[in-house]
């Protein structure tokens, strides 16, 4: 019997079965596929400083039963990166992921999957109304939407409790590094010099996580602080009221360093149908728990697809 070699840490054991692109505003956008183009479509939006790599243990463990598209978002990857702070906009996140979405299935509905700012991002789209219809679900996991997080610090600094006041000062401690990422050039004079070669150490001893080395690192963390930038501050200080138009499903690692369970914990507020799961996780569960996570995405979407032949079927028999 041949012998079983372990994979180098270089070598992706997920890799994608198909690739091809899509172009959103003059941005062409790498795009990654697995699985039976004819089943129900899972997409899966990565954060920051990752691209798409960060998604394929997840995408392997969820391309038997669903076509999974994981894209690298403007700035990151292979996709192209715009040198403008503008182009990283909410607005344009949003049309790049309706551009996704119409060329992986034009005709039907997609679950949407999304971790850090690639769930800050599609909350942009998921509260978008008309966006409804197109995103059958979305599954967030360590990615708050902006406006209902500047909703939050109101409301706890207008109506001020200790309980509050304390939610408000450890959210505040773990977002030390936002502040930071306003900074003109220094930033990105640390990824080029440091934080590039370094960020897989970095990872694995803040939460004991394997990151493979990636050869677009440095100009992911460069290019990817301009989503900061362009978003934060409008968002937080001017929050709009931003309602879900599919269900949703949280994700919450209670060990997350950046984002504080508390910053989740009422959005019934604005999502009529909401699912709230806990995991004894730190930030980066695609990496650290990718069947937990890929199992949450699946009972989530057969969920949603099952209420939808549901009501459809009860729509013919009227």
């Amino acid at each position: 019997m041949a012998a079983v070699l372990p994979v180098p840490a270089h070598v992706d054991p997920c890799p994608p079965v198909a690739t091809d692109s899509v172009v959103s505003g003059g941005v062409r956008l790498a795009i990654k596929h697995w699985g039976d183009r004819r089943n129900p479509t899972v997409v899966l939006i990565h954060g920051y400083p990752d691209n798409s790599s960060v998604w394929h243990a997840v995408a392997r463990r969820l391309a038997g039963e669903f076509h999974v598209v994981a894209y690298d978002v403007r700035g990151a990857g292979q996709s192209d990166r715009p040198a403008r702070r503008a182009d990283y906009r909410l607005e344009q996140l949003n049309a790049d992921l309706r551009a996704v979405i119409d060329h992986v299935s034009p005709q039907r509905p997609v679950h949407i999957a999304a971790h850090d700012w690639g769930s800050v991002q599609a909350w942009e789209s998921v509260t978008d109304p008309s966006l409804r219809g197109r995103i059958a679900s979305f599954t967030s996991c360590s990615g708050p939407c902006l406006d209902h997080m500047g909703h939050w610090f109101r409301d706890r600094l207008r109506r001020p409790s200790l309980q509050g006041l304390g939610q408000v000062l450890m959210q505040n401690l773990k977002s030390w590094y936002i502040v930071f990422f306003q900074l003109p050039l220094l930033p990105e004079a640390l990824w080029r010099g440091v934080m590039g070669r370094a960020w897989p150490t970095v990872v694995r001893w803040l939460e004991g996580v394997d990151m493979h080395p990636r050869d677009t690192q440095v100009a992911d963390g460069c290019h990817g602080v301009q989503l900061y930038r362009a978003n934060m501050l409008p968002r937080l200080l001017r929050p709009r009221e931003r309602h879900a138009q599919a269900p949703v499903q949280i994700l919450v690692p209670r060990r997350d360093l950046y984002v504080s369970p508390a910053l989740t914990a009422e959005l019934e507020r604005w999502v009529p149908t909401l699912w709230r799961r806990e995991f004894d996780a730190g930030h980066w569960m695609p990496l650290s728990h990718p069947r937990e996570m890929a199992g949450a995405i699946r009972r989530f979407v057969h969920f949603v697809e099952r209420n939808q032949r549901a009501l459809k079927a009860r729509a013919r028999s009227h």
